[in-house]
């Protein structure tokens, strides 16, 4: 009976090869978002978002100790939502501004809480650079977050919405939102700096303190 042939080295050199390929691709897919149309957005691009997070790092503390620092910062560009007029956008459509991205949603006790905080928070640090974006994931339409934002009074928000709650999924799909409120600070190019996981008294001077030293700036 003949005997089995044992591989070349230069096969087994290949395998190894494949091998390893196999194991960067299985890596580098825990780092990736799909866009809207199937598109795919590594986290490449993002040394800029890992330079800012650990500036932030040391300010994660008091009201926002909870905030934690990307390791491996996710370009979230292609996450998309409705605009204030219902037109879908992206993350892409802030590029040049760092955001402070807020999922709420009226049934969520927690984002009721700290809503106002987050705008005062946009009327404080608000500007060309800097933004607050609230995305309501409430289902039936604009009418019930937009009722409730008025009757708390909140004034400097856009509004911003997603019913069909794809944003939320999107963000469960790389492990960046496991419930009611999930906030992400971006960085002008769109990848994430940091995350936090609950509420967070957002118009605090440690709020502000870590936002602003995420975009290199001093004091709040």
């Amino acid at each position: 009976m003949n005997k089995p042939t044992e591989p070349s080295k230069s096969s087994r050199r290949g395998l190894i090869a494949a091998g390893l390929a196999g194991a960067v691709a299985a890596v580098a897919a825990l780092y990736v978002i799909a866009g809207p149309n199937g598109n795919i957005a590594s986290a490449q691009s993002c040394s800029a978002a890992l330079t800012a997070a650990a500036s932030a790092k040391p300010f994660a503390k008091g009201e926002v100790a909870a905030f934690i620092p990307a390791s491996q910062p996710l370009d979230l560009t292609e996450l998309s939502f409705k605009g204030p007029d219902g037109e879908p956008i992206t993350l892409a459509d802030f590029k040049d501004k760092t955001v402070l991205l807020n999922l709420w949603a009226t049934w969520c006790a927690p984002c009721r809480k700290e809503m106002p905080a987050l705008d005062q928070l946009q009327a404080d640090l608000g500007d060309q650079s800097f933004e607050v974006v609230a995305v309501s994931l409430d289902r039936g339409g604009p009418g019930k977050p937009k009722d409730f934002l008025e009757e708390i009074n909140v004034t400097n928000l856009t509004f911003y919405q997603d019913s069909s709650n794809d944003l939320l999924q999107d963000l469960r799909k790389v492990s960046r939102a496991t419930g009611l409120p999930t906030t992400i600070l971006l960085d002008p190019e769109g990848c994430e700096i940091g995350t936090m996981y609950g509420p967070a008294e957002w118009a605090s001077g440690e709020a502000k303190k870590l936002i602003q030293s995420a975009r290199g700036k001093d004091g709040a």
